[in-house]
């Protein structure tokens, strides 16, 4: 993450993925990679809870509000509806944290980390300064999470109705878990590509007090908001989110619950419906 972060803000330093790592590890050596670390992992932790627990809320919502037939036939835009509500509150979590993790990743000697990166922030910009990346941050995370979910959903249940010949109900756990993480993983894929540009712009309005994104335009340029550090994001964010549906999953399964995704079920016409199509 630190490294993803160090290409997105400074091209003219950081020129390309082998030469960052190397200036990196000279100028802060090993540890330079994991500064930032415990923001991170407190942030994306409360991130991913309020995620995947509204995602699985919104759903049923959203399907309860369309009815079974339109549920079945509109499923891709529940999806999306669903999992854009949850990332709207997610990101409320996060937003602290990432203002803090990039301010700690990206100067050296602002912080160690969060416990004395917090206060430092908020004295210097007060607390709603903590927030000020909150539209990008939603720029971000709401477009790459509608397609997290609406493409990990389509790959999982393309891959039980062509390439697994055996019912997913039949299958084993560990059969249905690797399907999770690489329909997770190509999922990630996707996520990257859509959400890159906005999360170039999250990360340069928290690195500096004060900055636009007319700023970030300017010093990275169009097409560099587009692919400034998109490979190592590519590889980072589709091995993130495959281990996220993995992990998820698995707790599912844990509790005696089924894997998400798979071939959708046939919807089932309200009696009004069926009495309707009768009568004509």
């Amino acid at each position: 993450m630190n490294a993803c972060l160090k290409f997105q803000i400074d091209p003219a330093k950081y020129k390309s993925i082998s030469s960052g790592f190397g200036v990196l590890l000279k100028e802060q050596g090993f540890r330079g990679f994991f500064r930032g670390w415990v923001p991170t992992l407190l942030g994306y932790s409360a991130q991913g809870a309020c995620k995947f627990g509204f995602y699985e809320f919104f759903k049923k919502y959203y399907s309860d509000i369309a009815g079974p037939e339109y549920a079945a036939k509109y499923k891709t835009l529940i999806y999306l509806a669903g999992s854009a509500s949850a990332e709207v509150i997610a990101d409320v979590a996060l937003c602290p944290f990432e203002a803090v993790k990039v301010r700690v990743q990206t100067q050296p000697g602002f912080a160690r980390g969060l416990s004395d990166g917090l206060p430092r922030f908020v004295k210097s910009e007060g607390a709603l300064g903590l927030y000020k990346g909150i539209v990008p941050l939603w720029g971000r995370q709401i477009p790459y999470t509608m397609m997290k979910f609406a493409s990990f959903e389509t790959v999982v249940e393309m891959v039980y109705k062509y390439a697994i010949p055996t019912p997913k109900d039949q299958c084993s756990n560990p059969l249905q878990l690797g399907v999770s993480f690489a329909g997770g993983y190509i999922a990630g894929v996707f996520c990257a590509i859509v959400s890159h540009p906005a999360d170039n712009l999250v990360s340069f309005l928290n690195n500096a007090k004060g900055a636009t994104v007319g700023d970030a335009v300017k010093k990275l340029g169009v097409w560099g908001l587009f692919t400034r550090g998109l490979p190592l994001r590519i590889v980072m964010i589709g091995t993130l989110t495959g281990a996220q549906w993995g992990i998820y999953d698995a707790f599912k399964v844990m509790v005696g619950l089924p894997t998400t995704g798979g071939v959708a079920p046939a919807a089932v016409p309200s009696p009004e419906l069926a009495e309707l199509k009768s009568a004509a």
